[in-house]
């Protein structure tokens, strides 16, 4: 493994640190339960930052603090006041009217808009994002709560009429399914966390959220917040370790469905503790080796500057990220000259720091997996490109561009989900076709060519692979109302805006045939206002 002394990153002292940026611990000791901030004094875990502080000690991470490690009795509280506030569909929330769930939500909005600069100030300490992202994830988060907010006052609109068929009546609705186990990714803890809870709550359904592992504390400033804005037990967050948590709650049977986002692994695990998985609806968002393919007519200076950002954009840690480059033979040196150039020019530092594009790594352990796939690379034939590539400081990693990468390495396959970009030359467009079809993921591609026909050609087979093929741009999410999701064991489910109201309700109806005495009593009913679902309201 490459290691480096201290002369990348400039670590400092607390002290030496801009006010504005300056944490201090957070030692949470509570969690929320049945609309209660419960206090916990049970075992506990310790948070630590990848961000180094300078102390008497010396350099070391930074302890940002404590959270909650929860025991079995603790979850089942947990649970049972998520079912007792469901209440088998009976319960406030999941009978409540669409109007007034909006409410909720729009308030909570405007709540947590209160606490942007704490969550920002956290998701730099906690993940080490930058603050330029942070402040993204943030707003990006608000909006999307605003644009659900939208989308289903649309969806209830078009739900408002009776429909008459075949002499019968019916109003068609979406009806909640039951308890929500929601579980986010370290990478994107507030904003992926909130793109299936809020949807989740917004649709009726009762919710258990965990955390992500790391970006837990983050969620700290908006625990009040949740429990002034919706019923008890509506909104339930838990704490600790996954076998105790989110293993019992799936052994217990009584989960409805699992929103979680990370890897197959772990999903697949949890899938299989459910007793009952005919019952279970699952929502997941999982790896991806998403491709860039470079035709030999690309535009060099839009690639490179697409590619850079899509490999390197928060360190390439996203699902999104472009992991593997296929550049035409032709143009291979051309590409991997400029590539490596306008790397050099990225600034590496503090998350805070003015400009600052690459930043330590939260994961433990994650610079000697990395640097595992480099050495493996590197005997089976590929070189570093760029100088320092691969060098570690602490946990932060100086990207390493690997070329020339063959099917034979590790990093040709696993999912890296970090810096280090792997580049393939190619002399046939059936190279990169194979290795998408060939491989165990299928979100999405980014094609590169100024070519019409080529790019027609390229785009039939690869819609059939992928679920986005990106023209002359970065793979990506947004924007959140197109559809996010993926092919073979990239994900379950589609997310964006409509799709999640979509995939965390049911259809349901009403129906009566069509006489005098039905027509008499469904009448009574909507112009008495009687039900909150058989109505025609219609919310501005």
């Amino acid at each position: 493994m490459n290691e480096a002394k201290a002369t990348i990153i400039n670590y400092k002292k607390m002290e030496q640190i801009d006010t504005a940026y300056q944490l201090q611990p957070i030692e949470q000791r509570s969690y929320l339960v049945n609309g209660e901030i419960e206090a916990w004094h049970g075992q506990t875990e310790d948070v630590y930052s990848p961000v180094y502080v300078d102390d008497a000690d010396g350099l070391k991470p930074y302890r940002l603090g404590s959270h909650p490690v929860l025991n079995k009795e603790a979850v089942l509280k947990v649970l049972d006041a998520a079912l007792n506030a469901y209440d088998n569909g009976r319960g406030q929330w999941p009978t409540m009217r669409v109007k007034q769930r909006i409410e909720c939500l729009s308030l909570f909005a405007r709540k947590m808009k209160t606490q942007r600069n704490e969550v920002v100030k956290l998701l730099m300490w906690e993940i080490g994002k930058t603050l330029t992202d942070s402040e993204k994830e943030f707003d990006r988060t608000i909006e999307y709560i605003i644009d659900t907010i939208d989308a289903l006052k649309n969806l209830d609109r078009e739900s408002s009429r009776i429909q008459n068929n075949g002499g019968i009546y019916a109003q068609i609705r979406r009806g909640p399914m039951g308890v929500v186990l929601c579980m986010g990714p370290y990478n994107y803890p507030l904003n992926e966390t909130f793109t299936t809870l809020i949807p989740a709550l917004i649709m009726g359904n009762t919710v258990i959220f965990k955390p992500a592992r790391y970006g837990v504390l983050l969620i700290n400033p908006l625990i009040e917040i949740f429990k002034t804005c919706f019923p008890a037990g509506v909104i339930n967050i838990i704490y600790g370790h996954g076998a105790e948590t989110a293993g019992t709650l799936m052994q217990s049977g009584k989960i409805d469905v699992l929103a979680f986002i990370g890897s197959s692994r772990v999903a697949n695990i949890l899938k299989k503790n459910h007793p009952k998985p005919n019952r279970l609806r699952c929502i997941l968002g999982l790896e991806a080796k998403n491709p860039a393919i470079i035709m030999p007519d690309a535009d060099l200076k839009l690639a490179v500057a697409e590619c850079l950002t899509g490999t390197l954009s928060f360190n390439g840690q996203r699902c999104t990220a472009l992991k593997m480059i296929f550049v035409h033979q032709n143009i291979s040196t051309e590409f991997i000259e400029m590539f490596t150039k306008s790397l050099n020019q990225l600034k590496a530092g503090l998350p805070w720091e003015k400009d600052v594009s690459l930043t330590p790594l939260p994961e433990v352990g994650k610079t000697d997996y990395l640097n595992s796939l480099i050495d493996d690379a590197l005997a089976k034939g590929a070189k570093i490109m760029n100088n320092g590539g691969g060098v570690v400081e602490y946990n932060f990693m100086q990207p390493a561009v690997l070329f020339p990468v063959t099917a034979n390495m590790s990093v040709y396959k696993e999912e890296q989900f970090g810096p280090v970009i792997p580049i393939v030359a190619f002399n046939d467009i059936e190279q990169p076709i194979e290795y998408i079809v060939n491989s165990d993921y299928g979100q999405q591609v980014s094609i590169f060519s100024s070519n019409a026909d080529t790019v027609a050609q390229m785009i039939d087979p690869l819609v059939n692979q992928v679920c986005r093929v990106n023209i002359n741009s970065q793979c990506q999410r947004g924007p959140d109302v197109y559809p996010f999701n993926g092919r073979k064991d990239s994900a379950e489910g589609t997310l964006s805006v409509s799709d999640a109201l979509r995939v965390f309700s049911i259809r349901t109806l009403v129906a009566a045939k069509n006489n005098d005495g039905n027509n008499k009593l469904v009448t009574a009913i909507i112009e008495g206002r009687k039900s909150n679902f058989l109505n025609t309201d219609f919310i501005l």
